[in-house]
């Protein structure tokens, strides 16, 4: 049987963190996540899904992100019961999130609010991506003597030659 969840969305509000009385940290938090399909009308409904992570992945979240941040969740749905003031039970489905991505980086989502899109995030990507792109450009007057020594030191230099292994050096 499998029990997975992959999802990805924006918070809809700031994370909750709490603590356990063992000192185990917790953070509830919801996300929207668009539906592929639209309606009828042409419009794109959003599902907003109940989430929970535990310990340090639970600080982690609450520390970095915020309402409107881009998130992926790797988990499986979960179940759970509890009886409520009035005495009935009350049962509460979530995804249970084994493993939190962040999909932005810190302040990336330009205070964006939940399960919107468009013109705004794209305009957020492409300044993240170019702000990247920037930093990581070959400075080709830095250290013009340090890439001449590798490249006599680089081990799978072979003047356009085969390269001769065995099947028995193969990891597979």
């Amino acid at each position: 049987m499998l029990n997975r969840v992959v999802l990805v969305g924006r918070l809809t509000r700031d994370p909750d963190l709490r603590y356990t009385p063992n000192g185990h940290a917790v953070a509830n938090f919801n996300i929207a996540v668009d539906r592929p399909f639209s309606n009828q009308q042409g419009e794109r409904g959003t599902d907003f899904v109940n989430c929970v992570t535990w310990r340090r992945q639970a600080e982690n979240l609450a520390n970095y992100m915020r309402k409107g941040s881009l998130i992926g969740v790797d988990g499986r749905v979960q179940t759970r019961n509890y009886e409520g003031q009035d005495g009935k039970t009350v049962y509460v489905t979530e995804i249970l999130a084994e493993s939190i991505q962040f999909l932005e980086s810190k302040g990336a989502s330009g205070g964006q609010s939940a399960g919107s899109s468009g013109y705004q995030s794209n305009q957020n990507q492409n300044q993240f991506q170019n702000r990247n792109q920037n930093q990581n450009q070959f400075q080709p007057n830095q250290n013009q003597n340090q890439g001449q020594s590798q490249s006599n030191d680089d081990p799978f230099s072979n003047n356009g030659e085969p390269i001769d292994i065995s099947d028995d050096d193969l990891p597979f």
